[in-house]
């Protein structure tokens, strides 16, 4: 399947074009011509199937023959905060792996152990979407600009809230605490973890402590583990 990824389309469509850079691949990478069949992805659950009416490798022109709504819509939203990683090669790691798995929301969020404090949202977005097509989703994650930890806790979540630490202190496994078929929030820390003001804080705003096992691991690993824990459950 050759997808493309088309945030403007919409199912009103009956043609539509690919941007240079998708023309470019689609007509000297793929070598794709007149006639030949591709798909396209808006990002917000639709799937288009469509073929070339003109392979051209700036403006590549397509007919849209048919149009699948909510393609691979999951019975749960996956909302994950997680504190950008001081070697910014593990959080692109975490959210092409993530997005693979199945995640809707991802946010960064500046802890006071934090070792970095901004990323490039629009490089990271690049990370995203083509994990997106090279896994064959039609949902776009949504990644959020870095927010202070303090900000985020007091923004308004409709489901169920989480954050993961490693303090010795009362905490159960997600399953223990897992609601199917709902929306989550996960908070995962950085490499130093939450202080512990930042899990009191935490927990006084409607979060519950959880672990994810007996290993201490890395952020981005951590992060990873409770994307795949929420969506083995929803099955």
């Amino acid at each position: 399947m050759h997808l493309f990824y088309t945030p403007d389309i919409t199912p009103a469509n009956k043609d539509w074009f690919l941007t240079e850079e998708e023309s470019k691949h689609c007509t000297r990478v793929l070598r794709l011509e007149k006639g030949d069949q591709v798909n396209l992805i808006d990002g917000k659950g639709g799937l288009y199937a469509a073929t070339i009416s003109d392979a051209h490798p700036k403006r590549t022109i397509l007919h849209i023959e048919a149009v699948i709504t909510e393609y691979g819509k999951r019975n749960h939203y996956l909302h994950i905060a997680v504190a950008p990683t001081k070697n910014l090669d593990r959080l692109e790691w975490f959210l092409e792996k993530a997005t693979e798995i199945g995640i809707d929301e991802v946010s960064l969020i500046i802890t006071q152990r934090s070792e970095r404090k901004e990323a490039k949202i629009d490089r990271l977005n690049k990370i995203i979407t083509a994990a997106m097509k090279q896994s064959l989703k039609a949902y776009h994650p949504v990644l959020n600009e870095a927010i202070s930890f303090n900000k985020f806790i007091n923004q308004p979540f409709d489901g169920q809230k989480f954050v993961a630490h490693c303090a010795n202190s009362e905490k159960v496994a997600i399953k223990d605490q897992f609601k199917p078929n709902s929306n989550y929030l996960v908070m995962i820390g950085p490499e130093g973890d939450f202080t512990e003001k930042e899990v009191g804080d935490a927990l006084q705003n409607g979060f519950k402590a959880i672990t994810l096992g007996e290993s201490r691991l890395r952020t981005e690993t951590a992060a990873l583990e409770a994307c795949f824990e929420i969506n083995f459950l929803n099955r």
